[in-house]
């Protein structure tokens, strides 16, 4: 019998999996208890902007007086002092800049002061950093034609030149110029505060620099200190091109630097805010100050720190060597395959910014708290950004933004789903494993009966032994009983049928005898023409009844004599051989082809049977075979078998009767086939004699469907 795909404990074990409906129900629940500390997490950090927003209202001075004033920013005229993580070492060669050129701006023929009707090609790339107590400045300048103060020269503005304009932190306007006789150290110079003069004051120290020439132009790195500077801020390359009449050609910079009305802005971030905020460096949140334009003037904190309120509550240290040890080694692999561990090596998109922008910026910047949820850009964390306002003068002057992880929520989820997993894994493996068992007793005691029942009737359906009944009190067992009662009476009745046949030859016999003794004397009294045939019809059906009687007494006597059989070993070539050549005699007219390997073939059993199961065979095949067609016998090998085959040309066989046909009372021949009856048992006998050799015999058509082939597979002797 084929296995069933799936038994008893499979389903036991398949129905068993609903129990996952309780980790899936704990899981939701723990899901949902997050969301509300998410929730408290939004109003914990909102809580903590308006705290901070609330120590900087109503202090304007803490503000640049311009820009953070200005309704809207110019790009390239609104300059922004951007953090510089160390001192630049004014050497000319721009090395130090590299990691901020993504900052850097452009300046050409668009930003053009002065000459925009000369053909000067001057541009220049610019950014300003902050750096301590100084603001450091390079000009990366692309000129064709660079010229040169002269070594005896008085005036400073025919040759190329970096204007500087400012208003100083006491609001008086101030110029500057820096106008080099050569490479390396800069020369600056205070300009009067007349605008129409030109002649230095004096030199000005304090700005430090090079001056470096490229193979495109000039480099100009310099540095200078804050006190100098206020908000107001611009530069201007002078560009001269002809060292002969040193007239200038054109003037490109951020913005005019002769007029204070006209300079442009530069935001430096702001130490005293950073003080008010330093606080709170101490935490898992990151602070940041903006003014209305998103302009970050203050930062503090780390959002890479994970030492907040949520991850320490449950921070927990676990002795080695016991079970929540071994739990945390062995199982906690597995459960981090669903659940996600809060990464510490996430990309902080913002780290390094100096303009935010969001919507909850803009919500701040309205007048009303915000909040936003946003993944880092390699999606391995969730950042919590919460922003209040900052008022002065009734007037939202930026914005104090807090960020922070998620990290402690999910470390806080992550561990009571660690505890939920690992009672309901305790349950469920306690459940199934008490299923289990309970089914694979079951299971045993089925298989036990399915066992006995398929060894006690054999693949003929003879009864060969009864059932032992179960003595259990149960279902299975009233099952078992039923069983063992149902094959005791099959068996009385298979053993009547068996014997039936023999009874009835043996009966039958006599009256048979008395009837064909009667038709002979009838015989033999002259009787005349007309009662003649009905004395001959008689005498056929008599013929008929002998011929019937005749059949079923050989089968009975096959069996009978194969219990009886000792088997021995003989060569197969030779039986085949001699039956086939018996076959040419007999039936001359029929013609026969034999294919006989030529290898002695070596088996193991009774050479009459074998023979006998031949005759069978090719009885078959006459019965069948169309006129004028051969018979083919063939034999071979394949592995340890050998195989004999019969095929004939003619009717095919009908289909699912490959298997019955060999069946006793099978027959598929029609009812008056050759005008001599047939009860389908000489294949039936074929079969007797394949099976008392361990041998397989099959009926097929052929491929071409031109006729139908048996064959028969014996085992090979291993001698």
């Amino acid at each position: 019998m084929t296995a069933l795909p799936f038994g008893l404990r499979t389903k036991v074990i398949l129905l068993s999996t609903f129990l996952l409906c309780l980790p899936w129900l704990g899981y939701e629940y723990v899901w949902e208890m997050e969301k509300y500390l998410r929730h408290g997490q939004e109003r914990t950090l909102e809580g903590t902007t308006q705290a901070l927003a609330t120590a900087l209202h109503e202090r304007p001075k803490l503000f640049d007086s311009q820009a953070s004033y200005r309704s809207q920013l110019e790009k390239g005229r609104d300059l922004y002092a951007y953090p510089l993580s160390s001192p630049i070492q004014l050497d000319g060669k721009l090395g130090d800049w590299d990691e901020y050129r993504h900052h850097m701006l452009n300046y050409g023929r668009d930003q053009r002061l002065s000459g925009q009707d000369s053909d000067s090609h001057l541009s220049f790339n610019h950014m300003v950093g902050k750096y301590g107590d100084y603001l450091y400045a390079f000009f990366e300048v692309t000129d064709p034609f660079p010229v040169m103060r002269g070594r005896n020269s008085l005036a400073i503005d025919r040759n190329d030149a970096l204007a500087i304009a400012t208003l100083d932190p006491a609001g008086v306007f101030r110029r500057y110029l820096v106008a080099n006789i050569r490479d390396g150290w800069i020369s600056a110079f205070a300009l009067p505060d007349d605008t129409g003069k030109r002649t230095p004051v004096a030199p000005e120290p304090r700005i430090q620099g090079q001056w470096q020439r490229t193979d495109l132009g000039y480099n100009i790195e310099l540095r200078i200190p804050l006190e100098m500077l206020g908000s107001k801020l611009s530069f201007a390359i002078n560009d001269v091109n002809d060292k002969r009449t040193r007239q200038p050609v054109a003037s490109v910079g951020t913005s005019a630097t002769d007029d204070a009305g006209e300079l442009g802005t530069v935001l430096v971030p702001s130490p005293e805010i950073e003080n008010i905020i330093k606080g709170m460096g101490h935490n898992s949140a990151r602070i940041w100050v903006v003014d209305r334009h998103g302009r970050v003037l203050a930062r503090s904190g780390d959002i890479h720190s994970d030492n907040n309120v949520w991850t320490r509550a449950v921070e927990n240290e676990v002795p080695d060597g016991s079970f929540d040890a071994w739990v945390r080694r062995y199982l906690y692999p597995l459960y981090y395959r669903i659940l996600t561990r809060p990464p510490k090596d996430f990309v902080d998109g913002l780290k390094d910014s100096t303009e935010l922008a969001g919507s909850h910026i803009q919500t701040a910047l309205t007048g009303s708290p915000g909040s936003t949820w946003r993944l880092t850009p390699d999606n391995k964390a969730v950042v919590l950004a919460a922003a209040s306002p900052i008022w002065i003068d009734n007037q939202v002057m930026g914005a104090v933004v807090a960020e922070e992880t998620t990290h402690g929520i999910r470390t806080l989820r992550n561990r009571a789903l660690e505890k939920l997993f690992n009672v309901i894994l305790t349950v469920m493996s306690m459940g199934t494993l008490a299923l289990f068992f309970f089914a694979s007793s079951i299971s045993s005691r089925i298989r036990r009966l399915r066992d006995q029942a398929e060894q006690a009737i054999d693949s003929q359906g003879r009864v060969r032994q009864g059932l032992q009944p179960s003595k259990v009190r149960d279902e299975i067992g009233d099952l078992s009983r039923s069983f063992a009662s149902i094959v005791s009476r099959l068996g009385q009745y298979n053993h009547y049928l068996e014997n039936m046949s023999s009874r009835l030859g043996h009966e039958l016999r006599t009256p048979v005898a008395v009837v064909r003794s009667s038709l002979e004397h009838l015989a033999l009294m002259g009787l005349g023409d007309d009662k003649q045939k009905y004395l001959e019809r008689a005498q056929e059906g008599v013929s008929r009844l002998s011929l019937i009687l005749a059949n079923m007494s050989e089968a009975t006597r096959m069996e009978e004599s194969l219990k009886q059989a000792e088997k021995q070993d003989f060569v197969l070539n030779q039986v085949i051989g001699g039956c086939v050549q018996g076959y040419q005699l007999t039936y001359p007219e029929q013609r026969f082809a034999l294919e006989l390997p030529a290898e002695p073939l070596a088996i193991k059993g009774v050479p009459e049977y074998l023979a006998q199961l031949l005759d069978k065979l090719v009885s078959n095949a006459l019965e069948f075979c169309h006129p004028d067609t051969e018979i083919r016998i063939s034999l071979s090998t394949h592995g340890k078998q050998a195989k004999l085959k019969v095929s004939n040309q003619g009717p095919l066989l009908p289909k699912d009767m490959g298997e019955q046909i060999f069946d006793s009372m099978v027959s598929v021949r029609p009812e008056v086939a050759k005008g001599k009856p047939h009860l389908g048992l000489g294949l039936y006998i074929a079969r007797l004699i394949s099976d008392f050799h361990q041998g397989e015999i099959q009926a097929r058509n052929l491929e071409d469907d031109s006729g139908v082939e048996l064959t028969l597979a014996l085992p090979l002797s291993p001698a």
